[in-house]
């Protein structure tokens, strides 16, 4: 028989819902599991006991009295120091910011608690959020639990790591240039970075952000199976007037065509070999499932991609610039200079071309999935990289930085995308990227349901080494 920490998100609320088990005997689980694992891998920096057994309390008392508590009735979940939650430190990975307590939740906090969740602890980040690792000088390095030698992601490392350790069942991430699907995919994961606006969004305990990071950044769930990430989204993106971006689209939507377009290699990047044959296989088994499947190229990638980098390091480089450097962390400096050099100088000139064309490529990309409702592409161009591969020298970090060009180029898109693992090769998750157009998360769903149901469900790892 499974231990509790083993049950999906979805198994959790059903049970908890029917009385089949208690909310607080399930968060004693999880927490229990934190202290077993955690100290190996790292990836909760910010204890949130107390308050998991006083919310399991809450929710066990409006289910003896009838009440539905919501769609995450009971279910243990962790939150990305870099978002507001009433009480803790939001400090996203600085010690500039480890005293920058919360006075509020941000609404995606809010929407989780809302909806019936536990919240057991809050997950690292690299400094600043800017890397595909996870690491910083303040909460230490997050290890994956399937393997220490491979990054667990970045920059919502932490809530992947939790997740695949059974420490939760759901983690929210933030992604702004792949921050949930890359720790997704190199956790053996799915995760999902929803459509701009789909998520309300907004940090009290700072000033509103730049223009770059409030049309790119989002929130999103990092989960063991496809019910899942639908039920989290169905949390998570509730009404919230606090975020002016927020767009009140349902999440049931008309039907589609079962159409998808396979790009197995966007504007020509290098894909591995191993990841070629991940997404013929995930194609191989969309059309099983009765959708047709062309292989076509996708509209570019890599102008969008460079948009990504103007509007980011625009942000970066006005609003941070003096913070990285007080930080004095050596690893964000270095990958704060690579980006930096990657992106150029951005001056008013150069951020009002960026956004013109921006314009175009969003018409373009609305264009082509009108007619193919799902993009199946890579997640990265090479299996999860090895430890701090990126600060090892500036032909590493730019080795990596092509090998994510899909992470980079959809966020200034504002499409959402489905980062679906389907196995491991040679001790390394794998997985494919699926794309659908704006506010079709449905199809998403969809689509990885059907790669989900061809393959073995996702297994809790053990980080067994000493």
């Amino acid at each position: 028989m499974n231990q509790i920490w083993q049950m999906t998100a979805s198994e959790i609320a059903s049970a908890v819902r029917s009385k089949k088990m208690s909310a607080t005997e399930v968060a004693i689980a999880h927490l229990e599991r934190l202290d077993d694992v955690n100290p190996k891998i790292n990836a909760v920096v910010q204890d949130c006991r107390e308050d998991a057994l006083q919310a399991a309390k809450r929710v066990d008392e409006a289910v003896a009295r009838g009440e539905d508590p919501g769609v995450l009735c009971g279910v243990p979940v962790t939150i990305k120091v870099n978002v507001d939650q009433k009480g803790h430190a939001t400090t996203n990975g600085l010690r500039l910011l480890k005293h920058q307590v919360a006075q509020h939740d941000s609404p995606v906090v809010s929407n989780i608690r809302k909806a019936g969740g536990v919240i057991v602890g809050r997950t690292n980040t690299p400094a600043f959020s800017l890397r595909w690792f996870t690491k910083n000088n303040l909460h230490g390095q997050t290890l994956n639990p399937h393997n220490r030698d491979i990054t667990p992601g970045g920059s919502s490392g932490g809530a992947a790591a939790a997740v695949a350790a059974g420490i939760c069942a759901l983690g929210h991430g933030t992604d702004i240039a792949g921050s949930i699907r890359y720790p997704a995919y190199a956790c053996g994961l799915h995760g999902l970075r929803p459509s701009l606006g789909r998520v309300p969004a907004y940090n009290a305990s700072a000033a509103d952000r730049y223009i770059g990071a409030q049309l790119m950044a989002v929130s999103g769930p990092i989960a063991r199976s496809i019910s899942d990430i639908a039920i989290s989204l169905t949390a998570m993106a509730a009404h919230d007037a606090r975020d002016p971006w927020y767009m009140p689209v349902s999440l049931a939507q008309q039907d589609f065509p079962k159409r998808a377009a396979l790009t197995a290699a966007p504007d020509g990047m290098h894909v591995a070999e191993d990841i070629r044959a991940a997404l013929a296989a995930a194609a191989d088994t969309l059309r099983a499932a009765g959708w047709t499947v062309d292989e076509i190229e996708c509209p570019p990638m890599r102008p969008a991609a460079e948009i990504n980098a103007h509007l980011w390091m625009a942000e970066t480089q006005f609003g941070a610039k003096g913070l990285i450097r007080e930080e004095a962390d050596p690893e964000a400096q270095f990958v704060f200079k690579q980006m930096s050099k990657d992106a150029g100088d951005i001056g008013l000139d150069g951020l009002m071309v960026a956004l013109q064309a921006r314009a175009g490529l969003v018409r373009e990309w609305a264009l082509f999935l009108r007619d193919y409702p799902i993009v199946v592409c890579p997640v990265s161009g090479e299996l999860p990289f090895d430890q701090q591969l990126d600060v090892q020298s500036e032909a590493d970090f730019a080795e990596v930085l092509e090998a994510q060009l899909t992470q980079r180029a959809l966020p200034a898109i504002g499409v959402p995308s489905l980062s679906v693992a389907t196995g491991s090769i040679r001790g390394r998750p794998v997985g494919v990227q699926l794309i659908a157009p704006h506010y079709r998360e449905d199809i998403l769903l969809a689509a990885g349901l059907d790669i989900e149901a061809a393959g073995e469900p996702i297994q809790v790892a053990e980080p067994n080494w000493d």
